[in-house]
C-alpha cells in the first residue's frame, strides 16, 4: 500500500518540448527526514518547499502522538479506578478480617485459624499485586529528570522481580534538558520492555542503556532470556510492541527487536531478545513540555 504524500511544489521548469509545467513530487509518510534533498528552483519556491516539509513533518508527528497520548489517559483512568474502587474494597476486607479475628471465640477449633491465616495470605497478595500494578499504570514524577527516574525504576524493578539489572547511560547534557512529554516516552519503553522480561522470557537478568548521537537517543533493552516465538512481534498489542513502536514513531524514530525465537529447537537456549528504540533529537526537544497528560502524574498514595 502506497503512503505517500503528494505536495505540489509551486514551481515551473521547461519540459522537454521547452513548456513550462507545474511539479510534483512525492514524499513517503513518515519520510519526511530533517536535512533530506529537495529540488529547489530559486529562493522563494525552495523556502515554500521547506515551510511545506516542516508543516507536513509536524503533521506526522502529531498525527503518531494520538494513539500514545490516547494509551496514556486510558492508563491514568484505570490508576484510579483500581486505586478508588479495588483499593478501597481491600482495605475494607482487611478490617473485616480483623474483626473476624477479635470476634473468634478463644475455643474455636484450630481450623478456624488456619482458614483465617490463608484469607490473610491471600489479601496480602492481592494487595501487593494492585500496588505494583499501580505503580506500572501511574506516569512517574520526572522532576528529578528522566536518567534519575529511570535508574531508580530499575533499581526497584530488579528487587521486585530477583532479576539482575544494570543501567549505562551517556553523558550527555541533552537528557536533563528532555520536556516531560519527551521523557515519559522513553521512560515508557523502557517500563514495557522490562515488564516483557519479567512475564514472558525466562531470564536471569536485563542491562538497560541509554546512547546519544547527534541525531538521535537510543535506548536498548537487552535480556538472556529465551526469546520471542514466532510472529510475535507482527501481532499486534501482543507484548506492548504495538504501543512501543508508536511511541517511538511519535518521536521521529522506529523500534527494532532482535530475538532469537522461543520455539526454534536450533536456537540457543538463552540468546535472549534485545529490544532497540531509536528517538530523534529533534523531536524530541520539540515536545510540548507544558501539555501534562494527566493530572494524577506520580505515585498512588
Amino acid at each position: 500500500m502506497d503512503s505517500s504524500i503528494v505536495v505540489t511544489i509551486n514551481a515551473r521548469a521547461r519540459g522537454r518540448h521547452g513548456h513550462r509545467r507545474r511539479g510534483e513530487r512525492a514524499l513517503p509518510a513518515g519520510g519526511l527526514a530533517a536535512g533530506a534533498a529537495v529540488p529547489t528552483i530559486g529562493d522563494p519556491q525552495a523556502l515554500a518547499f521547506a515551510r511545506e516539509i516542516d508543516r507536513l513533518q509536524r503533521q506526522v508527528a502529531a498525527l503518531s502522538a494520538r494513539p500514545v497520548d490516547a494509551d496514556e489517559a486510558a492508563r491514568q483512568r484505570l490508576a484510579r479506578e483500581l486505586h478508588d474502587c479495588v483499593g478501597a474494597e481491600l482495605a475494607a476486607t482487611r478490617f473485616a478480617l480483623a474483626n473476624v479475628r477479635t470476634w473468634l471465640p478463644a475455643d474455636a477449633p484450630p481450623q478456624c485459624e488456619d482458614a483465617l491465616a490463608l484469607v490473610q495470605r491471600s489479601l496480602d497478595a492481592a494487595c501487593n499485586a494492585t500496588r505494583e500494578v499501580l505503580a506500572d499504570l501511574y506516569a512517574p514524577r520526572l522532576d528529578a529528570g528522566l536518567v534519575r527516574t529511570l535508574s531508580g525504576w530499575i533499581r526497584d524493578f530488579g528487587a521486585r522481580t530477583g532479576l539482575r539489572t544494570s543501567f549505562v547511560c551517556a553523558a550527555d547534557g541533552r537528557l536533563a534538558r528532555l520536556p516531560d512529554d519527551a521523557a515519559l516516552a522513553v521512560f515508557r519503553v523502557a517500563q514495557e520492555a522490562l515488564a516483557n522480561v519479567a512475564r514472558h522470557a525466562r531470564a536471569t537478568g536485563a542491562d538497560v542503556r541509554l546512547d546519544c548521537t547527534p541525531q538521535a537517543l537510543t535506548l536498548t533493552v537487552a535480556d538472556d532470556g529465551v526469546g520471542m516465538p514466532r510472529g510475535a512481534r507482527r501481532r499486534a498489542g501482543h507484548y506492548g510492541v504495538a504501543g512501543m513502536r508508536e511511541r517511538c514513531r511519535a518521536f521521529g524514530g522506529a523500534l527494532r527487536i532482535v530475538s532469537a525465537r522461543a520455539d526454534d529447537p536450533h536456537a540457543d537456549a538463552r540468546h535472549g531478545t534485545t529490544v532497540r528504540a531509536r528517538f530523534a533529537w529533534d523531536a524530541l526537544a520539540g515536545a510540548a513540555a507544558t501539555r501534562p497528560l494527566d493530572d494524577t502524574r506520580g505515585q498512588p498514595s
